[in-house]
């Protein structure tokens, strides 16, 4: 089902303002979501509207949090969230990074007492525009083991880094440091075909293709998927994302953080306070002009998209390329919702009174 952007935005912030939102953290949550779908990450759009429902449901979002700065120095800020919307409280930390960023050049923003903040390339953007280069961080549920174990230990800790360009699109790397972000499971699930090999791994260790491994004891896989194809590096990666994000922060980390899912309860003995993200902003004229700058990433990225390919069909993609593809094409044509999360969606309109999807 094809649904156009401004039908989705005014649903999504329906379903935010029935939450008990205002009017601007509804409509910046559902810009988060819808973003994310129009930039062809379904994984973590409007198919993730009704887990934030069923978290507040269950008092875990709080839908008028007091979002405030506890810790700061000229460069530096710790944020609690006050159990908000992560969708809300990452670009608050961000405008906070990028305030100090204008004035020193930099500027470093760890958050606790946060929630799933959807996309990380959202975050990371608002850096750009200001001809910065973005940073956004966040951990999440333990859903992934490390290297040589079975218990989940890690999230799938995306990390992002964003850099403005002149002639092409801003360059921009955002990923999970799992194998493979959950959502991706999910999509799998709700289309009834196994996942690749080297994605997850059963309850004794050993790898499987069943998207629904994890409900019978399995876990995800970091970055690399084994030892031998560099499993300790994503680990590594991960790793850092969690310290950056918590640690640093007072939010819980490691098999603490509470999970996305509301069925599941979270710690009875927290080691913080939610969830964690870690946002930074760089002005580029702190190291060179942004004219400069601007020019000699073009360059970078034009080399680059011309270097030879193995095979005459295929094309080097530049990190953030196939997102901007799937914006602008569903930008005009409507973004595709499967059917299983069309119905999930018009179900929670019944059930808070909003207007269903067509």
């Amino acid at each position: 089902m094809l649904i156009k952007e401004a039908s989705l935005r005014t649903f999504t912030e329906n379903i935010f303002l029935k939450m008990g939102c205002s009017q601007q953290h509804a409509q910046l949550a559902a810009d988060v979501l819808v973003k994310a779908d129009l930039r062809g990450i379904d994984s973590h759009g409007v198919a993730r509207l009704s887990g934030y429902v069923r978290l507040w449901e269950k008092n875990r979002i709080n839908p008028k949090p007091n979002i405030r700065i506890v810790h700061e120095t000229p460069t530096t800020a710790t944020v609690d969230g006050d159990a908000g919307l992560g969708l809300v409280v990452a670009p608050f930390a961000m405008q906070v990074a990028i305030a100090k960023a204008e004035k020193y050049g930099s500027g470093w923003v760890s958050v606790r007492n946060s929630n799933h903040f959807g996309i990380a390339g959202y975050h990371a953007l608002m850096a750009v525009e200001k001809d910065m280069i973005g940073f956004a961080m966040t951990n999440a549920s333990p859903l992934v083991a490390p290297t040589f174990s079975n218990e989940r230990m890690l999230g799938t800790n995306p990390m992002c880094y964003a850099f403005p360009a002149r002639k092409y699109p801003p360059l921009v790397v955002d990923m999970a440091t799992s194998a493979a972000a959950n959502g991706k499971l999910e999509i799998a699930q709700r289309a009834g075909k196994p996942v690749p090999e080297g994605w997850i791994q059963d309850e004794n260790g050993d790898f499987t293709t069943d998207p629904h491994a994890l409900k019978s004891g399995g876990s995800l896989l970091p970055l690399g998927s084994d030892r031998e194809h560099g499993s300790h590096k994503g680990f590594g990666l991960s790793a850092t994302v969690d310290i950056l994000s918590a640690v640093l922060s007072g939010a819980n980390y490691g098999p603490w953080v509470p999970p996305f899912v509301a069925y599941l309860e979270p710690d009875p003995n927290p080691v913080g306070t939610g969830i964690g993200h870690f946002l930074g902003a760089m002005r580029v004229d702190g190291f060179r002009p942004v004219e400069e700058f601007k020019h000699h990433l073009d360059n970078w990225i034009a080399r680059f998209k011309s270097a030879k390919t193995v095979l005459p069909n295929q094309k080097v993609i530049i990190p953030g390329e196939p997102e901007l593809e799937a914006e602008l094409n569903r930008k005009v044509n409507g973004i595709p919702l499967v059917d299983a999360v069309v119905k999930d969606l018009n179900e929670l309109a019944e059930k808070l009174g909003v207007s269903q999807l067509h």
